[in-house]
């Protein structure tokens, strides 16, 4: 893990963001069309559109950190004839309002109201999520077994900070994501809109995407990007992956040609964390990048709809 340390301990100094070397986000508009404000409790972590086909298997889609629901208009696009989809969107990314988020955890929250909105709707949904939205669906399936059917985790480790290393500790970690939330928040705006510009290209090939994910990242409430990032960095559920039962697809992502993470590497990572996991089915995306909606549109909508089946 020495190579991981030493490009993560770069990509800190370039973006003055440990996250930004792999786990982040992305928007555009949600097909307007299909898209009706969906019946549900008071949620003050996050907001929550229903769309697709009413009747139909339920599935949830949670973006990753900065992102807007939109992330997935394209996937939602292709599943919307034969599910109902629910649409979530962490109050305060892509320039959404702050809400419930200005104080507290943020990411326990947001399981919540999941909880909340799953159980107000008596649905048993599929749940599939981006990057921190993986880790929101495995903290779901963790918390509230019975509130997920099956899951799709794109790119998502259930301790991030083991890409900084392969020792590392909630209580080590600490400290750092402390000052990398102090340090994200102080940034003025125009080097934080800067900083995407460097570390958005080693998260995404296709130029379309980049443009989308510098946006939103951008647009983001500086608070609520930064504590969520650093709630990411220090939450550890490795001593839960064995006890997850729900059936799940962990797709991940590599690139030889990118600078980071090493793809033999970050490959062996994924697959020794997950290892533990009951009934777990990985699946390797060559070619791509973090947003693999963006770099393998195709080879995400077949995994997708061939595990929702």
């Amino acid at each position: 893990m020495k190579l991981l340390r030493m490009l993560f301990t770069v990509m800190l100094f370039l973006a003055g963001v440990l996250l930004l070397i792999h786990p982040l986000r992305a928007q555009t508009a949600v097909a307007p069309a299909q898209v009706k404000a969906a019946s549900a409790p008071v949620l003050t972590h996050i907001t929550i559109v229903d769309a697709g086909t009413v009747g139909k298997p339920d599935v949830v889609l949670i973006p990753g950190l900065g992102s807007s629901r939109a992330v997935w208009e394209a996937e939602a696009k292709l599943l919307a004839p034969n599910y109902r989809l629910h649409l979530v969107q962490l109050n305060g990314f892509a320039g959404s309002p702050v809400g419930g988020n200005a104080s507290g955890a943020i990411l326990p929250g947001a399981v919540e109201d999941l909880h909340a909105y799953i159980t107000a709707q008596a649905i048993h949904p599929a749940v599939v999520g981006h990057s921190m939205g993986g880790l929101l669906a495995l903290m779901l399936a963790d918390k509230y077994p019975g509130d997920v059917r099956k899951m799709v985790i794109v790119d998502t480790l259930p301790f991030y900070a083991l890409l900084y290393s392969a020792t590392a500790t909630v209580e080590m970690m600490k400290p750092q994501a402390e000052a990398i939330r102090q340090q994200v928040i102080a940034t003025p705006a125009d080097q934080f809109a800067a900083m995407q510009q460097i570390v958005v290209p080693q998260l995404v090939s296709n130029k379309d995407g980049q443009k989308l994910v510098e946006a939103m990242d951008t647009a983001s409430d500086r608070a609520v990007f930064a504590n969520s990032m650093a709630e990411d960095l220090t939450t550890d559920l490795r001593g839960d992956i064995a006890t997850i039962k729900t059936p799940a697809l962990v797709m991940f992502a590599v690139d030889v040609s990118a600078k980071q993470p090493d793809a033999a590497q970050y490959e062996a990572l994924m697959r020794s964390v997950y290892k533990p996991m009951p009934n777990v089915t990985l699946l390797k995306i060559e070619d791509s990048r973090h947003f693999i909606m963006y770099d393998q549109p195709a080879k995400m909508d077949e995994a997708i709809e061939g595990f929702l089946k």
